[in-house]
């Protein structure tokens, strides 16, 4: 067989709905691999058509060999959101749905779903696909009782049930070839199935731009930082499950001498800042604190740069299912992070030595969290070697190459 006219024949397929987060980054990456490494074939991405107006910066990465395409405003307008179970399952059958068209419509001869959780029910249940398809799993916790402190709930324990049924199920379908899991402890369980699928660990990508020495500076001079204060970051999109109340309640229980020495920065688009604004208000009325907001999507171009000027990093998510960008930006910065203690997240904090875990359910171990981090050196909250090799083994370029050497 002429193996270069099969390549060139190859059309891969990237699905992602999502806006939102580390999606843009995830396929920024790909992209730049692709054509970095003059891959042989055709390489479509399906998504939103809101990801070409959020995200136009990657979309124009676009080449003769790499297209995108965005999905129907009818098709759009179908996917109803919601918080129940019942309407977000609903939701993921109507993303299978699109995904086997743009499969079929593209001709894919391999397809990877961005965001495989999605779409445990529906390859169980749903069309087939029109091709062999591949998945990164974010959230896998059929493994969590592995973990330190790992204390599950009844909820905690059905859905370790679920899963594995699910799972039993999902990994006989003979078209999925590649199981990608951000989280390396649950490769071998994943393996345990014994099934053709291959799982394989996927390292989650951090870039590690030079950041000039001005940046930085200026970023923070026109944030206003008063003097004598050191900062506290909490980045990314601004949800509940991100611990913000948890956080702001615990502001409270810090003494006046410890608040006169803080600064929260909270960066990040947020759909609850005028609820976040009520609150803040009320806590600087009552302690000498300083938090600044800036509520908005910030360009990759700069997210390091606000990495580097603060001092400590903060991750409070609520008993969060999976891994975080946050705690290896945090430790390619060499800034101690200040954790949740639960499952996945809090295992990576330890092991790694990238600073303290606490119970972040519990605002009164956050204030204690925090006062260790201002009070204590920073060379006896995390260890900088250790966090450079985290950073190091989660770059870019071996994110990409896993994906492509498993998909091509």
């Amino acid at each position: 067989m002429n193996t270069n006219l099969y390549n060139t024949k190859r059309k891969v397929m990237l699905f992602d709905l999502c806006i939102k987060g580390h999606h843009s980054n995830y396929i920024r990456h790909l992209i730049k691999y692709w054509q970095d490494k003059k891959l042989f074939g055709h390489l479509d991405i399906v998504v939103s058509a809101k990801f070409f107006k959020k995200h136009a910066d990657v979309v124009a990465l676009s080449s003769d060999n790499v297209k995108f395409t965005a999905i129907t405003d009818k098709e759009e307008a179908n996917l109803n959101s919601g918080k129940s179970k019942v309407i977000r399952n609903l939701r993921n059958f109507k993303e299978w749905t699109i995904y086997t068209k743009y499969a079929k419509y593209l001709q894919a001869s391999h397809s990877l779903l961005m965001y495989f959780d999605t779409y445990k029910l529906p390859i169980i249940l749903g069309v087939k696909s029109p091709c062999p398809f591949s998945g990164i799993y974010f959230r896998p916790t059929l493994h969590y009782n592995e973990f330190t402190d790992y204390q599950p709930s009844w909820k905690d324990r059905a859905q370790e049930l679920r899963e594995r049924f699910l799972l039993s199920r999902i990994l006989r379908n003979s078209q999925l070839q590649t199981l990608f899991s951000l989280d390396p402890f649950a490769v071998k369980h994943l393996s345990k199935f014994n099934s053709h699928v291959k799982a394989v660990y996927l390292p989650d990508p951090v870039e590690m731009l030079k950041v000039s020495e001005t940046q930085p500076s200026s970023i923070k001079e026109n944030l206003g930082v008063e003097a004598g204060r050191q900062i506290f970051l909490l980045f990314g999109v601004i949800t509940a499950r991100k611990g913000i109340y948890q956080l702001l309640e615990s502001l409270l229980l810090l003494p006046s001498e410890v608040c006169q020495k803080l600064c929260l920065l909270i960066v990040g688009e947020s759909e609850i800042k005028d609820e976040l604004e009520k609150l803040i208000v009320n806590i600087c009325q009552v302690k000498p604190i300083q938090i600044i907001r800036r509520y908005d999507f910030i360009p990759g171009s700069e997210v390091q740069s606000y990495f580097q000027l603060t001092d400590f990093v903060l991750a409070p998510y609520q008993r969060h299912v999976g891994m975080s960008g946050i705690l290896l930006l945090g430790a390619a910065a060499q800034k101690p992070i200040l954790s949740s203690n639960y499952a996945l997240m809090g295992e990576m904090v330890r092991r790694h030595q990238l600073g303290l875990t606490v119970d972040t359910t519990k605002p009164e171990e956050i204030a204690s969290g925090l006062t260790r981090l201002l009070l204590e050196s920073p060379q006896s909250l995390c260890n900088h070697m250790q966090m450079s090799l985290f950073a190091q083994e989660n770059s870019i370029e071996r994110f990409a190459s896993v994906i492509f050497n498993h998909l091509c």
